[in-house]
């Protein structure tokens, strides 16, 4: 196990970024690794959608467990999971959650700091108490497992709004989570180069990016200083997609 994590650490290149074609289940899993993938993200959106629920954890923690076990059964690849908010507000409860996870075989999980369930659908951790979240499941988990820690700043804010004090507060949730134990640092909804490229030079942790479907390709996010290329609920949407169209075919449609 100490190997896996040592491999999925090491992928994190700035400059030549890990890709990762996010995964829903142990199939979607086995056919990543026979595609190519060096290593097995999956995605919360869409392991949700597959079994009949939204996400924002409303898939039962139970059952995102028992799925995070057997995608990690289902290959010989090292496996991170979207693990959203740690199925909890309170940093212990996450915490011991995020050492269930580990408990699969899991070797990282992405870690976010939205408030999940809250009413106010903008609202985020304050960054102190998203640190000592962070810091929280470090001691749980020990030193080797990979926490991802996700601002959702990007995702919440208007494109149009996507400016230099964003990435300025965004910088400044970077480095208080890289103090606190985070392994890496994933910025969803950002689109302009120059503002990522602001980030990875800012931040010292290796910095994810989620492609999406208009985004900048993988060749430009690379030299904007990213280590880390996810593909969030696309893949899954597109296998749907096609599935889909191919029932349409079938029915005459």
């Amino acid at each position: 196990m100490s190997a896996r994590f040592e491999t999925f650490a090491r992928l994190h290149v700035p400059g030549d970024p890990l890709i990762l074609f996010n995964v829903w289940d142990a199939g979607s899993a086995a056919v990543a690794q026979r595609a190519g993938a060096k290593a097995i993200a999956t995605g919360s959106a869409s392991v949700a959608t597959a079994h009949g629920y939204s996400d924002a954890e409303a898939l039962p923690l139970d059952l995102a467990l028992a799925n995070a076990d057997r995608v990690v059964r289902a290959t010989s690849l090292p496996v991170s999971i979207d693990f959203e908010g740690g199925y909890s507000p309170d940093r212990y409860a996450a915490a011991a959650n995020v050492a269930r996870l580990a408990a699969t075989g899991a070797v990282g999980c992405n870690f976010e700091d939205q408030v999940i369930g809250s009413a106010n659908p903008r609202a985020m951790h304050d960054i102190k108490e998203q640190a000592a979240r962070i810091a929280a499941i470090r001691w749980e988990v020990g030193p080797s497992f990979f926490i991802n820690a996700r601002t959702d700043y990007f995702l919440i804010a208007k494109p149009d709004a996507h400016d230099a004090a964003l990435v300025d507060a965004a910088i400044a949730r970077g480095h208080a989570y890289a103090e606190a134990g985070a392994n890496g640092f994933f910025v969803p909804g950002i689109a302009d180069l120059r503002l990522l490229e602001k980030i990875c030079k800012a931040v010292p942790l290796p910095v994810n990016f989620m492609a999406f479907p208009g985004a900048p390709d993988a060749k430009s996010v690379a030299s904007a200083g990213a280590a880390r290329i996810s593909h969030g609920p696309f893949p899954h949407m597109a296998a749907l997609k096609a599935f889909e169209d191919a029932a349409r075919a079938a029915f005459g449609g």
